[in-house]
């Protein structure tokens, strides 16, 4: 049975790469020749085809054609090669193989359709003398060989790597029919008492959104806020939940969760977290003007936070039982969904859409709880990276949600620091604005979201004069390098922590305006 399986896996694992191979080779592949004779008769301008696309030693990769062309010269009864590439007349080339068509009484060409088809032509009239081009065999079969052990060396490598985690869970079963205590699964949460309802107190709504009301209220005589979710909001109250009672889930950076509970009566779910006093950052940046060393508090310890979601903890307890933070990608970073505490720093909440991008099971959670369909629906619109609005996300890469946050960090730092008077020293300090709202209005649609952010790969306005600053170079360069259009290309939250931490010391606040 265990041997059926290896097998099974071995031919799984090999059919999925080969089929991935075969899909990720979009582009045409052509033969690529000139004649760089200098007695060639009829003597062409090649250039326009050396630039239909990247040439690598004899194969060129087609940019904007499916069709690979052959021109042949006719010499003293001899076939000789006058230009193979990818071909930029042809509209359509039906054959799979390049069957020749007159050119003129010195020469004949082939167009075809298939990857290095021009390397072979094929004659349709008998009479027509025999090829004597012959593309180098040996090179492309080299190349195959290569290619197949490479495909069989990741084969391998895959069912190793399941048959090392089949014999472990054999070991796990083995032991807990032995009577043996196995380890306590990494991934579950913390075990949390339920808060008990008559301990709560609502006074006050303090904001509604699409999945609960936030209520400030008091718990065992402190100020709360308490989280209250209707009997239709189950899934995200669940998610939220989940997300919370995570091992390790303990930072200054992240709202301070108290407990969760469920209110007889009306079947609504409530969280218990502990108060911000000044409310949603984005409450306070229209409430407040910041200095410079309070806006790089703001901006620090909203990166520390979110940072430390997308950090990949483990720590070994006394009895050696392992706790294990996995990362989390918040999915909804916006400025109503970070809050500020009383001494000026920012906290990271509403992990409702929140994603665990690891389980005890080995798979993703989030791929099983998020649709190709609905993905574009989650988080707040002017917040979405430009692979969410293309629906482009990859989501077999596991790190993608966290690079979709860092673009909305960007976005949040470029909030924070245009309400720095700092850095208007001497001119008008302009009102608290949403990204993207001067640009496209307060009222943003995703269709000329698409349009400037994704096809016009514009951004929130940097005003010119932070130029002349002392740091605005900086500034500039981490909030393009969050906000970048490659998600590649975005700097990690903790490299955007390591950054901020660098302005203090060569950017010190002055009384001078920097």
């Amino acid at each position: 049975m265990m041997l059926q399986q290896w097998w099974l896996g071995f031919a799984a694992a090999l059919i999925f790469i080969c089929i991935s191979s075969q899909f990720s080779l979009q582009k045409r592949q052509c033969v690529y020749q000139v004649n760089t004779s200098e007695h060639k008769p009829n003597t062409r301008e090649n250039h326009k085809y050396v630039t239909a696309g990247n040439v690598s030693g004899s194969v060129q990769e087609c940019e904007n054609t499916r069709c690979c062309v052959g021109y042949f010269l006719l010499i003293d009864g001899r076939t000789v090669v006058d230009l193979l590439a990818c071909d930029v007349v042809e509209k359509s080339c039906p054959d799979a193989t390049c069957k020749t068509q007159t050119r003129s009484n010195r020469g004949v060409k082939c167009v075809c359709n298939t990857d290095l088809c021009n390397g072979n032509i094929t004659w349709t009239h008998t009479d027509q003398p025999q090829l004597t081009y012959s593309y180098f065999v040996d090179e492309v079969m080299k190349a195959v060989v290569i290619l197949i052990g490479i495909l069989l060396v990741l084969c391998l490598m895959i069912v190793a790597a399941k048959w090392r985690n089949s014999f472990k869970d054999k070991q796990r079963s083995l032991q807990a029919v032995d009577g043996c205590v196995s380890p306590p699964c990494s991934c579950q949460t913390t075990k949390t008492s339920e808060v008990d309802t008559a301990d709560v107190e609502l006074q006050q709504i303090l904001g509604r959104g699409y999945f609960a009301t936030v209520w400030q209220g008091k718990y065992r005589g402190s100020t709360v806020a308490v989280k209250v979710f209707p009997a239709g909001g189950r899934y995200t109250f669940a998610s939220e939940k989940e997300v919370y009672e995570l091992p390790l889930m303990k930072h200054a950076g992240i709202l301070p969760f108290l407990g969760t509970g469920r209110k007889a009566g009306d079947s609504s779910w409530f969280i218990v977290l502990k108060f911000a006093e000044y409310g949603s950052l984005h409450s306070f940046l229209c409430k407040h003007t910041t200095s410079w060393m309070l806006s790089l508090k703001l901006c620090q310890s909203l990166s520390e936070g979110l940072s430390y979601l997308h950090s990949d903890l483990h720590r070994y307890g006394g009895n050696s039982a392992e706790e294990h933070k996995p990362p989390v990608a918040h999915r909804d970073l916006s400025s109503s969904n970070v809050l500020v505490k009383a001494d000026g720093t920012c906290a990271l909440c509403d992990f409702g859409c929140s994603a665990i991008l690891r389980s005890c099971s080995g798979h993703h959670r989030w791929q099983s709880h998020t649709t190709h369909k609905g993905y574009r629906q989650l988080g707040t619109l002017r917040y979405m990276a430009p692979e969410i609005l293309e629906g482009a996300v990859n989501l077999n890469r596991r790190w993608c949600l966290m690079e979709t946050d860092i673009y909305a960090l960007g976005l949040l730092l470029w909030e924070i620091l245009m309400r720095c008077s700092d850095l208007f020293e001497g001119s008008t300090l302009p009102p608290h604005l949403l990204p993207y709202e001067s640009e496209l209005g307060a009222n943003v649609t995703l269709r000329s979201l698409v349009t400037f952010v994704l096809h016009l790969d514009k951004r929130p306005s940097i005003p010119k004069h932070w130029e002349l600053l002392p740091q605005g170079s900086a500034l500039q360069e981490i909030l393009t390098d969050c906000w970048d259009f490659d998600p590649d290309a975005r700097l990690t939250a903790q490299c955007v922590v390591n950054r901020l931490i660098s302005f203090q010391s060569r950017f010190s606040d002055s009384s001078s305006g920097l």
